[in-house]
Formats: C-alpha cells, structure tokens, sequence
C-alpha cells in the first residue's frame, strides 16, 4: 500500500477503536464475575476476537455485536465448564498469558497454540510461577514434545494439566513481560487461599500493572501492594458491574495521531480519550510537550497541534514501549538526534521490534544506531523512497505510514497486519486530509 502525502498542515478530527488491553483484561475479568456484564465500546480486533473465541470453546457464553462495539460476557463465578479444549490465539500475546493462567482455575487438559512467532515468544516465567500457586503433587504442564520442560525456553505449544489454584506465595519475573505478573493478578482472587506474588526482577511496563488493579477495583476486589515488589490478593470474587462497562478509547492506537502533527504540521483532534485515562500510553503526550508539540484538552478530547519543528530528545520508554516505534516515526523531522532507552523487552514481541525499526528507517535513508535496550535516530534531510516491510507487526505498519504523511515514498508491504489491533487504521489515517 503507497502512502500519499499530505502537502499543507494538518486539521483533523478522528476516533480512534476501543482499548485493546482494556477489553482482553474486562473479558477475563467478566468471565470469572458471576453474572452478565456488557462492554461497551470493545475493540473487535485479530487479538481481541481470538480471546473471545477461547472462552466461547471454554463453554463461555459471549455474545459478540461488532457493529455496535459490544461484547455480552456471562461469567461462572470462577468455574470453567469445558474440561478438554485446543485453544488457538494467532500472536496475541495477551490472550496467550492471560488465557494459560486463567485455565489453570479449570479441572482438565488445555492446550494451548499460536502462529509461528507466538511460538518463537516466552511463557516459561509465567508457567514457573503459577507452578507454585498448584498442589505441588500434580503436574501443571508438559510440553507436548518435551515431557519435562526448561522454563526458561518454554513457548507456545503448551499442554496444561489444571487442578484448580492453591494459593500461597509465588515469584514472577516483571522485565520480560508486565503480562506474567497481570495474569497472575487477575486469576489470585479464585485461588482457595490468599496469594502472594513477589517480584523477582525490576518490573518494565508499570502502567499496564497499574491498568490491571484498577479494574480489579473497578469490579470489586482491591489488591494490597508494596510499591511495584510485592502484591497480597485475598480470596474473593468479581462483581458484575450495575451498568455497561465502558472501554476507553486505545491510547496506543491514538499514539500515532497525535504524532501526526509533529510530523506534518497543524492540529488533530482525537475524541474519546482523556489524560486522565488509566492506560499508561497517555503518557506518550508527555514526550511529544517535550519535542515542542502543544496539547490541550477539550472535554473527553485530546488535541495535539505542532506549528514548529521539533527538538530530539532523550527518552526512557521503559513504561510505554509499545510508543517507541511512533516516536522513530517522528525521529528523523526532529533537529537534533532522538536516543530511545528502555525497551529491551521490545525484541521479544511481534518482532524484534529494535531491530526492525532500526532496519526499516535505514531502508528509508535515515541513519540510525541500534543498541540493545532501544536506538539512536539523527535527522534526515532527505529521505529514499522504500517498500517498508512490516514482519507482520501491526505497529510496523502503523508508526511508518506516519512517514508516509510527510514524505512521498513510502510503500507499505503486508499493511492487512494491522487487523491485530485497528483493523480500520489505514481508513482513519486517510480521514487526516
């Protein structure tokens, strides 16, 4: 797909789909409540359908309305009725920690399966600490070709042996993914004791934990925390909220068009967010202040204009990685070299996204340097015309069509990729003339 350039300055309004993580975290959520919960303005995506379909082979009734952004889940109270399922997830990371955690409450055989990179990414760490919420007699999982895994290899497929959760005290790994210790999280409150989970290393993505215990709340149960080490979930169950459940507009996905100004000049609107959002990319507005961009609000709208060129900066995206290829995009418009540290778990999702980012703006003629926890991008005075290749990574797909806006030689190869999470994007990026 040839992206088209846009010659003048930018004055657009936009709405962006509903929260990707928000919708996979109140399926799960509602799932475990006892009752019917709606969700209003859900996301219907590649990653947001593949959780809904688990739950329905788990014998979940979800009634899915992609025409009015709703999804109608009846929750069990904790049981999960089917005792035997396949369950496939595409690469939808989040439906693949979530969901192995959330069988686990179950009383069967579960397998579990994605494409081939979901199977290239990790899951050891989540499996070793649910291992320790489980009657130590039984067996949580074997792989189907390895009787006794390594934890530290362990991928996509995996078969798990579920005799309910236990409780008791667990450590879970938070620097490779803010998953782990979210799934864990979200499934404590249906073990037969209270948990206890101990983080064993720094934790990256804070903001995604943060997200997790507000709606935790927000359905009833409070988690008592130390800080970002140490969290005590007792034993109780989700209520069903007395009205819809709203979903927030996704801030990643209103990521790209707030950085749109910067790169072509002018104002975008987008509706349906606030900076009060519980979703940690928010903060991505942060970064772009910081470049020279100016942000305002107007009522539950948020709007960036940019009238100058910007400054590089320094940034440590450790809290927002999924922010870190929109920010490239903007890079090389920048007068001064832009470093982006902090998001070395970034090579273990959709791709390496580093390096990816680093090999595609190369492609473009942009000088860049990769270092192994983000990338250092220069300013480019002229950039060449490229067929960008995206590795079936929706935000590839997404962060340079950006370019594309600015700078009239931008091909993007596999652009149907970003059905994971916005299926409609290239029809709201063509809404920016």
């Amino acid at each position: 797909m040839r992206i088209v350039s846009i010659a003048r300055p930018l004055n657009a309004i936009v709405r962006v789909p509903g929260s990707k993580s928000l919708t996979n975290r109140a399926l799960l959520i509602a799932s475990l409540a006892n009752g019917q919960t709606k969700l209003t303005n859900a996301l219907f995506s590649d990653d947001s359908k593949y959780f809904a379909r688990a739950l329905q082979t788990l014998g979940f009734d979800v009634q899915l309305d992609e025409a009015n952004s709703e999804m109608t889940v009846t929750g069990l109270g904790g049981d999960i009725p089917v005792r035997q399922a396949n369950l496939f997830i595409g690469n939808a990371g989040t439906a693949a920690r979530f969901l192995t955690a959330f069988v686990k409450l179950g009383h069967g055989e579960y397998i579990l399966d994605g494409d081939s990179r979901m199977r290239e990414r990790p899951i050891g760490g989540l499996l070793q600490a649910l291992n320790k919420l489980t009657d130590k007699d039984q067996p949580i999982i074997t792989d189907p070709w390895t009787l006794v895994p390594d934890y530290s290899h362990v991928c996509l497929p995996v078969l798990i042996n579920a005799y309910g959760l236990y409780g008791g005290k667990t450590r879970v790994a938070g620097n490779i993914s803010s998953q782990y210790l979210s799934a864990l999280l979200m499934i404590a409150p249906y073990a037969q004791t209270s948990v206890e989970i101990e983080l064993a290393t720094d934790l990256n993505s804070k903001p995604y934990v943060d997200m997790t215990l507000s709606m935790m709340k927000d359905f009833g149960v409070e988690v008592q925390r130390d800080g970002y080490k140490a969290f005590v979930i007792p034993t109780a169950s989700y209520q069903v909220p007395i009205s819809a459940y709203s979903i927030e507009s996704d801030a990643s996905a209103a990521s790209y068009f707030f950085a749109a100004p910067a790169i072509c000049g002018g104002t975008v609107k987008v509706e349906s967010i606030s900076r009060n959002s519980v979703q940690g990319d928010i903060k991505f507005l942060d970064v772009l202040s910081e470049m020279g961009c100016m942000v305002a609000e107007e009522g539950n709208s948020l709007i960036v204009t940019c009238n100058s060129r910007l400054k590089g900066l320094d940034v440590n995206l450790r809290d927002l990685p999924d922010t870190a290829q929109t920010l490239a995009a903007i890079a090389p418009f920048a007068s001064t070299p832009t470093r982006i540290r902090g998001i070395a778990s970034a090579r273990h999702k959709e791709t390496d996204r580093i390096h990816a980012t680093c090999a595609e703006l190369a492609r473009l003629g942009v000088q860049v340097d990769e270092h192994e926890d983000g990338m250092t991008i220069y300013p480019a005075s002229n950039l060449q015309p490229a067929n960008i290749q995206t590795y079936n990574d929706h935000r590839m797909a997404m962060s340079f069509s950006l370019i594309g806006l600015r700078f009239d030689g931008v091909t993007i190869e596999n652009p149907s990729c970003v059905s994971k999470t916005f299926p409609n994007f290239f029809d709201v990026l063509e809404s920016l003339r």
